[in-house]
């Protein structure tokens, strides 16, 4: 049997963490995933939108994924490998040549990410709304203060 281990944040899961997740799990017979928790994501400087046991559940709920642990912390990737008996540690092709020390205990392969999709990229967007958007939240807010005006002008 062949185990493989992972670790993300899954914030605002999307297809590119459906696709990921996948093709690691038919990189063996059981899949094990390591959510970062918001505890850890602090740490690292990052908020995650959603809580840690929400995107937890979110990527328990996948057929794909056999286990799901927290990641409290950068250093319990070796502990993890040697407790669940890891043959391969997988992970985003973002994270390249990050964790190659962990060879000595198993495989370690990156993964090219989907292409044109990112929690990084998403957050970005919800932050800086597309121009057209301003000029709809304007206009509405116009049409707001006049029922506002009109409602003061009234009896």
């Amino acid at each position: 049997m062949t185990t493989v281990l992972t670790y993300g944040t899954f914030d605002l899961f999307h297809i590119g963490h459906v696709r990921l997740l996948s093709r690691l799990a038919e990189l063996g017979d059981r899949l094990i995933v390591g959510v970062s928790t918001d505890e850890f994501n602090a740490g690292k400087g990052k908020h995650a939108f959603i809580p840690y046991e929400h995107r937890a559940e979110i990527v328990a709920s996948m057929r794909s994924v056999d286990q799901v642990i927290p990641e409290n912390n950068w250093a319990q990737k070796r502990a993890d490998i040697i407790t669940y008996g890891v043959d391969i540690f997988a992970i985003g092709s973002d994270w390249e040549g990050k964790f190659d020390e962990l060879t000595d205990l198993c495989e370690v392969r990156y993964l090219e990410r989907t292409d044109g999709i990112s929690s990084t990229e998403l957050k970005a967007q919800l932050a800086a709304p597309e121009p057209q958007e301003i000029e709809r939240l304007g206009h509405a807010l116009d049409i707001l203060q006049q029922v506002v005006d009109n409602y003061r002008g009234l009896p």
